[in-house]
């Protein structure tokens, strides 16, 4: 089998990781030219989290980084001890505390990164200030989009949505109420908080 090589030199995360990611999926392993000590700690823990060997180098080319599957596991689907869907529940529409303005990059790779490379949830719930992300003008509502034709339910507070008043401006998903939103949280194996 030949390794397929990736270029990622350039690139912030998640990018390398994702591509690193899809090239094991297809192929079993790849080898990943990286420039930045982010991307060669994120690529090295991306490849001990699928079960992979990984051996890195620093070549005239940048940090070189090969990855080779130990063995035939399925990469995909969450894998965990408990029972029940998995539920991101969203409750803003930036991530983490602090500016508001790195809150919302980060938000946006955080969707970008759950759409393109992570296992897909069961739910995903909008709640607070976070129901304007699944309105227009959503610089993540492409990503909930893919993820909802993925299969994944989008479920968006009703009662957060005429407060905000943005109920018409629902873009994907389904105007859910408290009583929904609460079943699915209990029934949930994994809770997943942004």
């Amino acid at each position: 089998m030949t390794e397929k090589e990736i270029d990622a030199r350039g690139l912030a995360c998640p990018a390398p990781v994702l591509m690193a990611k899809k090239a094991v999926e297809e192929s079993g392993g790849c080898v990943i030219y990286v420039d930045n000590a982010a991307a060669r700690e994120n690529v090295s823990r991306l490849a001990r989290a699928l079960g992979c060997a990984a051996t890195v180098e620093e070549t005239d080319r940048g940090t070189r980084i090969s990855i080779t599957r130990k063995n035939d596991e399925e990469l995909s689907g969450v894998t965990s001890p408990e029972t029940g869907p998995v539920v991101v529940v969203v409750s803003a529409d930036t991530m983490g505390r602090g500016s508001e303005d790195l809150g919302k990059v980060l938000v946006r790779s955080f969707f970008h990164t759950m759409n393109e490379g992570l296992p897909r949830p069961d739910a995903v719930i909008f709640y607070n200030t976070g129901a304007r992300l699944a309105t227009e003008g959503s610089e993540v509502l492409e990503d909930i989009r893919a993820m909802e034709r993925k299969g994944t339910e989008i479920l968006v507070c009703g009662t957060c949505l005429d407060f905000l008043k943005i109920k018409d401006k629902l873009a994907v998903g389904t105007v859910s109420n408290m009583y929904t939103i609460a079943e699915t949280l209990f029934a949930a194996g994994r809770l997943i908080r942004i």
